[in-house]
């Protein structure tokens, strides 16, 4: 075959020639026998079949044929043998392949195996032996099998003959053209004390020529007569037996008695036919004694009784039998445990279902009879639900309670039966209970008061805080929808329209659930605006009336200070007198900022020049002041570049240049009383305006005092209060809340190095507590009073 592979590999570049021959040979042809000769089929000379590699092929096979290599014709190589090859098939045709490799070339030859007359017949059994009582009557009828042929047609065909007997004859029927029956027939009466044994002999003859024959010997056996059968005792027996009888347990025993002599009085005890093969398979009887026992387990729920019908044969010939009946009584004991079904289920249950209402009817049995039949039935748990019989075996499980979704939504109660045997035997069934919502609880928000911070510059629509009330109920019920609800006019907000800002301090929201009727809860918010960075600081004028500078004590200010910010710009000059002392005061620069917190609380810097200069300022109070004596090296004027920051992130700023003249102490005088007309200011000192403004800085002075203790105070108790709250990122309480952080609303804020805080906001928070005034200035009717603190303000307080 891997030859016959390779070669078809190559059928898409070789041409291949096909064609069929049909050659006929009969079986049992002696080898080299020609069946056909192959130079027309395939145009061969002699010796070229060896050359050309031509084979035969016959499904991996060997064929019985082969192509002769000298001279080309195909030969019997093999015994042949028809009824090896096709058996009783007919016709006998072989599919042979005929495979030239040079060139490559298929012929299809089909070889019919032709049928000769090579086997004769033969019988299952050279001797067959049969008994006949001497009681058979004449007809009798006694089938016998007939012989059979391997061959085929004609030579298949049989025929009997059977050797001449007075007492018996052969019939012969043909069911069809394959099969005949044979029937000994009984022609007389046999008289066994005459012929005791008779030897007969039947003949099969095929239809071959020459024709074949097979014998068989019958040898039949004349038996005595058996003329009285086996008889018990009587003829019903009642037995009774438990249920619960282990198989193999003896219960009966019958006894039949036969009047005949030797082999016709042994009896032989069986089930009669009548008995059906299921019961016979949960008994055993012993054939030789008569004994009975159980085979397998009795059921009395199944059968409570059986009848067992008895045969006792006697082993003469023919056998003759006698009956009894056995009725056995199966006795009931408790094996069946109580069984429960749901007939009627109603759920779900709404949970407003009244007392007494019926969620499902149950049945229950036992297949037990009497006590053991006898049902009590109970439910676990014992509430919301019970049981209700109105009749034998059925039950209604009722509600005993009022129910509630939102507590227990789904009950698994469990309905639990005992019978009244002995031990009792108990079931149980489970029966889902969903419960069915109603609209029964009303939205509930999680705090009754929320506390939002808002950045200042949202953008509309921005989302502030979200806010979440929860409504245990379920679906519909349990779907909330909120809105605004204003409750001084008892109508909600739920779309755009004009509204003032200090509406929106604190405001209601109202959520209504989808149930019919709706449900409503509420809750108050209250909204903190937190401050931005988006305002830089601003150069006030000086509060005299000048262009951007304070008076102080012990030096003369005025001229122009030039100040440079988002505003604008204005020009103001300052004088010094040489050897004044350092720390000397010589002008302050006023700013404020309109933000809140650290994003207005500024510091001073001097931007130019650089290193050491004569000048300082105040880094948080804007007093110039000298950092050293002056000289008269130091020139007749210094211009000080001075920046002013906010502490927002980022930080945003304001430039102001002071341009300071260094005159003798004599001449600032001179140059201060005759330049009053151009906007110089003497420093008044015990006069009535400067009276006036000491009088106004000392009651700023106690109101900012009162403020700062104020604010400590407060933030002591907020201190110990945000011990007590969780960090969240929407403020709330039971009351309104009052807390702002520092870094957001410019009020106040606590470390972040406690372990609880009051405010959270998105940005860093600062670490210290800051208590401070906005930078705004005084009353017009008030004076710039003279400014008595000389060190950084103390506004930190650690915490």
């Amino acid at each position: 075959w891997g030859a016959a592979v390779r070669v078809l590999v190559l059928v898409r570049t070789w041409s291949v020639v096909a064609g069929q021959v049909r050659y006929s040979v009969p079986e049992e042809a002696k080898v080299g026998t020609v069946v056909g000769r192959l130079s027309q089929e395939l145009g061969l000379e002699a010796g070229d079949a060896e050359a050309r590699r031509v084979r035969v092929v016959w499904q991996g096979r060997r064929a019985g044929v082969e192509v002769s290599g000298a001279s080309g014709a195909l030969v019997v190589s093999s015994r042949l043998d028809r009824e090896e090859l096709c058996g009783k098939s007919a016709p006998c045709s072989l599919r042979l392949e005929l495979l030239q490799e040079r060139p490559l070339r298929v012929l299809h030859v089909e070889l019919e195996v032709t049928d000769i007359n090579d086997n004769a017949p033969l019988f299952p059994a050279a001797r067959k032996n049969i008994s006949m009582a001497e009681s058979s009557l004449p007809g009798s009828r006694f089938p016998l099998e007939g012989a059979s042929d391997a061959d085929i047609g004609s030579n298949a065909q049989l025929f009997y003959t059977l050797s001449p007997r007075e007492h018996f004859r052969l019939e012969v029927k043909s069911k069809d053209e394959t099969k005949t029956s044979l029937v000994l027939i009984l022609t007389k009466s046999l008289d066994r004390e005459t012929v005791p044994l008779h030897r007969l002999v039947v003949t099969a003859s095929d239809g071959g020529r020459p024709s074949l024959t097979g014998t068989m010997e019958l040898v039949i056996t004349v038996l005595d007569a058996n003329d009285n059968a086996p008889q018990f005792n009587q003829s019903v027996y009642k037995v009774q037996l438990p249920e619960n009888t282990a198989p193999g347990t003896v219960f009966f025993q019958q006894t039949a008695t036969d009047e005949d002599e030797g082999i016709n009085r042994e009896i032989q005890y069986s089930f009669s036919d009548t008995v059906p093969a299921r019961v016979q398979n949960l008994f055993i009887i012993d054939t030789k004694s008569g004994e009975m026992r159980t085979a397998g387990e009795l059921d009395y729920e199944d059968v409570q009784s059986y009848d067992l019908e008895i045969e006792a044969r006697d082993k003469g010939t023919p056998p003759l039998s006698g009956h009894c009946s056995v009725e056995l009584e199966v006795l009931d004991v408790n094996d069946n445990a109580p069984e429960v079904w749901v007939t009627s289920l109603s759920v779900p249950v709404s949970e407003d279902a009244s007392v007494g209402t019926v969620v499902a009817l149950l049945s229950v049995s036992d297949r037990d009879s009497g006590a053991n039949g006898r049902v009590q039935c109970s439910v676990w748990p014992t509430s919301p639900f019970g049981l209700e019989t109105r009749f034998l075996g059925s039950y209604s499980l009722v509600l005993r309670e009022a129910l509630d979704r939102e507590r227990v939504s789904e009950y698994e109660v469990e309905v639990r039966a005992e019978d009244g045997g002995k031990p009792p035997l108990r079931a149980s069934r489970g029966v889902r209970v969903p419960v069915c919502d109603v609209n029964d609880n009303a939205p509930a928000f999680s705090q009754a008061v929320y506390t939002v911070l808002a950045r200042e510059n949202e953008a509309a629509g921005a989302e502030l805080a979200r806010v979440w009330a929860r409504d245990p109920d379920e679906a519909g019920n349990g779907r909330v929808s909120y809105s605004l609800w204003e409750g001084v006019s008892g109508a909600s907000v739920s779309g755009g329209g004009w509204r003032p800002a200090s509406s929106y301090v604190s405001f209601e929201v109202r959520a209504v659930d989808a149930g019919e009727p709706p449900l409503v809860g509420n809750a108050t918010v209250q909204l903190f605006v937190v401050d931005e960075n988006d305002n830089a600081p601003v150069l006030l004028p000086p509060a005299g009336g000048g262009p951007g500078l304070d008076p102080f004590a012990g030096g003369v200010v005025g001229g122009s200070v030039e100040a440079a910010s988002d505003a604008g710009s204005e020009t103001l000059w300052a004088w010094a007198a040489w050897g004044a002392p350092a720390g000397q005061v010589v002008a302050k620069i006023r700013a404020v900022d309109a933000d809140s917190g650290y994003n207005a609380w500024l510091r001073y810097e001097v931007l130019e020049p650089r290193g050491k200069g004569p000048f300082r300022v105040g880094l948080y109070s804007g007093e110039v002041s000298t950092a050293r004596a002056l000289e008269e090296a130091d020139g007749p004027r210094q211009r000080l570049v001075i920046v002013v920051r906010d502490h927002g992130e980022p930080s945003r700023s304001a430039t102001a240049t002071l341009s300071v003249s260094l005159v003798e102490g004599g001449e600032k005088v001179l140059a201060v009383g005759g330049s009053s007309s151009s906007g110089l200011v003497l420093p008044a000192e015990g006069g009535a305006a400067a009276g006036s403004a000491s009088a106004s800085t000392n009651v700023w002075l106690v109101v900012g005092i009162c403020a700062v203790s104020s604010v400590f105070v407060l933030a002591l108790v907020l201190y110990g209060a945000s011990r007590w709250a969780p960090r969240s990122a929407v403020l709330s309480g039971p009351a309104p809340a009052t807390l702002v952080c520092a870094s957001e609303v410019g009020s106040w804020s606590y470390s972040q190095r406690q372990s609880r805080s009051l405010c959270v906001a998105d940005g860093a928070g600062k670490s210290d507590l800051m208590v401070f005034s906005p930078n705004l200035p005084p009353p017009p009717s008030v004076p710039a009073a003279k400014d008595t603190s000389q060190a950084e303000p103390s506004s930190l307080l650690d915490t």
